[in-house]
Order: structure tokens, then sequence, then C-alpha cells
């Protein structure tokens, strides 16, 4: 089965006074790519929290933000007593010097940077055990969608298959006709240009068999045949979480194919079916981007 890279997870749980809300987006990516923004407080527990995203997501751009809420009781703050003293003496004298009134001067000084601040506190060992739960819980809620999306694009790439299949056994079924009208196409010519009987049958039957021979793309609907093979039992086989970078790789082989196929032709049908071919091949590249 496959998993995609696009999801959302949220959860929101209350450990001790403070509840945390976490919400996680999840875009298709290359590599693992993560925007984390959380509240100062969990800062000492970023790496942390960063191991355990990287490990259950592994791939793919994920935005994760944690908010913090306190219940109940005030947060403690501390007041900067040296540096609201700094403060105080530069703007006590240029109230003096401008005849103002000093008595609004403690609540204009405590909004000054830096005059209070809250104060430090971290996370218990009993909280931080409690948010590891919430941030797996997040990525749980995060992989249901992401299963959800991967059903979808699983339908879709076997359908995308199922087509270059269909489009390739009409292929395999015009070649001895496209053979026989290649044959017959330059006897014409010989005729035509040299007259009938004025050159060497023996010959051109080798001839023949060397042009036909170098224009022959059964080799190549055999490996065609079998990459598509390959490319259906990796998405239907379990065990294996990742498997996108390892379809993409596949399908990379299956357009070499169709391409040889292609400029091997010589033959407008044969030719219509490769672009066919192509189309699906192209739509199933788009969707694989997708694909964990």
């Amino acid at each position: 089965m496959l998993k995609s890279m696009t999801g959302f997870g949220r959860t929101e749980q209350s450990i001790g006074d403070k509840t945390f809300l976490i919400d996680i987006r999840s875009l298709n990516g290359k590599q693992f790519e993560l925007q984390l923004k959380m509240p100062a407080i969990l800062k000492p527990f970023e790496f942390d929290i960063r191991n355990i995203l990287s490990e259950r997501l592994l791939r793919g751009t994920i935005d994760c933000q944690i908010f913090l809420k306190q219940n109940g009781g005030s947060k403690p703050v501390t007041i900067n007593t040296e540096l609201a003293k700094s403060y105080f003496k530069p703007l006590e004298s240029l109230a003096t010097e401008l005849n103002l009134d000093t008595a609004y001067t403690l609540s204009a000084l405590l909004k000054l940077p830096d005059v209070i601040t809250p104060s430090t506190e971290v996370l218990t060992e009993a909280e931080w055990e409690g948010l590891k739960k919430v941030v797996g819980d997040a990525v749980i809620d995060l992989d249901r969608h992401r299963m959800d999306e991967g059903a979808v694009l699983e339908r879709d790439l076997l359908a995308r298959v199922d087509a270059i299949r269909v489009q390739q056994d009409k292929v395999i079924e015009l070649e001895p006709l496209r053979k026989q009208k290649t044959r017959e196409g330059l006897l014409k010519l010989l005729e035509e240009h040299v007259g009938a009987g004025n050159f060497d049958a023996n010959r051109l039957e080798q001839e023949l068999i060397y042009y036909i021979e170098k224009m022959d793309i059964s080799e190549e609907q055999v490996r065609l045949k079998n990459h598509c093979d390959y490319f259906r039992s990796i998405i239907l086989e379990d065990g294996e979480i990742s498997k996108g970078k390892k379809l993409s790789f596949i399908l990379q082989e299956i357009g070499r194919e169709i391409n040889t196929t292609g400029s091997k032709a010589y033959d407008s049908t044969i030719q219509k079916c490769v672009v066919l071919m192509k189309d699906e091949l192209e739509k199933a590249k788009e969707q694989i981007l997708n694909v964990l």
C-alpha cells in the first residue's frame, strides 16, 4: 500500500496546569524539511521533537506548530530593578526639565523593554513525557490522512500502468504487420527505381533481415512489461513504508523503453500508441511526487 506525503494532524491535551495544542501539516518534498514553531519553554526539547518527527514522518515538507496555554494561576514574572533604575533617572530628569507631572512615571517605566520579564520556567520530566505522547498522537492523526490520500494515489497509479500495458498489447499486436509493411515498402521502392527482376533476391533478403533486426522492438516490449509488473508489485507489497523514490526510478525505466519503442517504430499506428503511453507516464510521474 502507498502513503501520501500530504496530510494534516491536530491534537490537544492538558498535562498538569498546561494545555498543549499541536498542528502538523505535511506537503510533498524530496527530503525531510521541517518548519517548527513553539514557545520558548520548549526550546530545550527542540532537538528531541525534531527527531521524533523525522523518524515518524520520514519525508516531506513539514510545518509543525506547538501552542501552550496555562490553565489557571498567573504566570510568575520578575522585575529587573537595576534596569528600571537606569531607565528612571533620565526619565525623572527629563520630566523635571519639561515641568511634567511625574505621577505616571512608574507606569511608563514598567512598559519599557525588558523591565518586566517572565520568570524562567522549564517542563518537568512528567510534562515532557506527556508532551512526547501528544506529539505522537498528532503524528498518528497526520498518518491517517496520509493513508487516505495514499489509497487514492494507489488506485490512480495502478490505472496509469494498466493503461500503458493496454497500449503495449496493441503495439505487440501491430508488430508483425509492421514488419510485413516494411518488407513490402522496400520491394515496391526497388521495383519502381530498379525494375522488377533487376536486383539480387538473395542479397535483398539479407538486407531486409539486417534492416528489420535494427527496427526490432521485441526486447523493449519484454523489458517494458517487466518494469510495469515490478511497479505493480512494489505498490501492492506490504511492509515497506517509503516507496516513492523506488517507484520514481521504475517510471524512469518505463519511460526509457517507451522512448526507444517510439524511435524504432517507423509506423504511424504504433507511434499513436507510444504517444498515449507517454501521456499516461507523465501523469504517473506527477502523482508519484506525492508518494512517501
